[in-house]
């Protein structure tokens, strides 16, 4: 009864994993945009070199446990040995060589895949061409909601980005208030958003197709539902949802963009016809509210302030001067020149 008993948890434990793994989403090991093909290809090139010295530690663990166990009379036994220098040459130069190659690796895959780094190719083997035009999307990480602007056509959306085939694209990201991190799986790597200061993400997409992008850095109560669609499509269908998007009835000004990033849950896909032109930068520098100075003006006022007072020599006030007493450093017992004393004093 044990053993029956026994069988039957094994085959529901491995049923139910099953049955969770299928719930599992390989885009990360499957994406259709050329910078998420190489940073997967990265990934699998850095577990593979090191499962070449995982696997055999692993292995040789099971061996010697089974070779040296406690009833095997035909192993030999040396309690005096302490050192050979083949198996130190082993020890040291594979995991040496794996690091070493590990490194190689890392550094060329962080020079060429640098988010900041406008794209050379699209596809493998097809360069960007001379004459092509990024396309510009701003990207504003709200509370708890994602705003996209696309200078270029004037226009926005709110939690549904598009993007053209084979086209490469140009995003500035920021946040509103707290920091969050702008994650699509199929297009690019992730990188952060953070209120004040802008990341770039350079990226492209191959193929048709509708997945998601999400924050994937806890940012509050709604944080689970701050999703958005990420939709790549050909060039006509691009242009037709331009084309929706420019019928819509609200233009985003500054006004509604204060309503709009107050703190919301699973907002809607909203589009705007008409942005404000200088709305994106007021966001970067935190002042979009009427009155308020922004960040980089503030910084020059400090800095022209702080290079106003190194310019300018300080006075002394001294209670000294002007006091006919002698001034620290002058001749013992001298006084000050009659002239130098104001009438005051004498």
């Amino acid at each position: 009864m044990n053993v029956t008993m026994s069988r039957r948890l094994r085959t529901l434990a491995v049923l139910s994993a099953c049955v969770l793994l299928s719930a599992c989403d390989m885009v990360v090991l499957n994406p259709s945009g050329d910078v998420a093909v190489q940073q997967r290809d990265l990934l699998i090139m850095s577990t593979l070199l090191m499962l070449l010295i995982i696997i055999p530690v692993m292995a040789l663990t099971i061996v010697f446990a089974w070779r040296y166990r406690h009833n095997n009379r035909e192993a030999r036994y040396e309690p005096e040995w302490h050192h050979s220098m083949r198996l130190e040459l082993v020890i040291w130069s594979a995991p040496l060589l794996i690091i070493i190659c590990l490194g190689a690796l890392t550094w060329l895959g962080t020079h060429l895949l640098d988010p900041y780094r406008p794209l050379d190719r699209i596809a493998p083997g097809q360069e960007v061409a001379a004459d092509t035009n990024e396309l510009q999307v701003n990207v504003i990480a709200l509370d708890w909601k994602w705003l996209f602007i696309y200078p270029q056509y004037g226009i926005a959306t709110v939690n549904e980005m598009a993007v053209p085939v084979n086209q490469p694209v140009s995003l500035r990201i920021t946040a509103s208030s707290v920091m969050n991190s702008l994650y699509i799986p199929e297009f690019a790597g992730m990188i952060y958003a953070m209120p004040g200061m802008e990341t770039r993400l350079h990226g492209v997409s191959n193929a048709v197709h509708e997945s998601e992008g999400f924050s994937s850095n806890y940012s509050g109560a709604g944080f689970s539902g701050m999703r958005f669609k990420m939709r790549s499509l050909d060039e006509a269908e691009f242009n037709r949802w331009v084309a929706t998007a420019m019928t819509a009835q609200q233009r985003l000004s500054r006004d509604l963009y204060l309503q709009l990033a107050k703190p919301s849950e699973r907002d809607p896909v909203r589009y705007f016809a008409g942005v404000d032109a200088r709305l994106y930068e007021a966001i970067l520098g935190l002042c979009v509210e009427p009155g308020k100075k922004c960040m980089h003006e503030m910084m020059a006022h400090a800095h022209e302030e702080k290079h106003e007072s190194v310019a300018t020599p300080p006075v002394d006030r001294s209670p000294l001067r002007g006091a006919g007493l002698p001034m620290p450093g002058s001749k013992s017992g001298a006084l000050l020149v009659d002239s130098e004393i104001p009438s005051s004093s004498r």
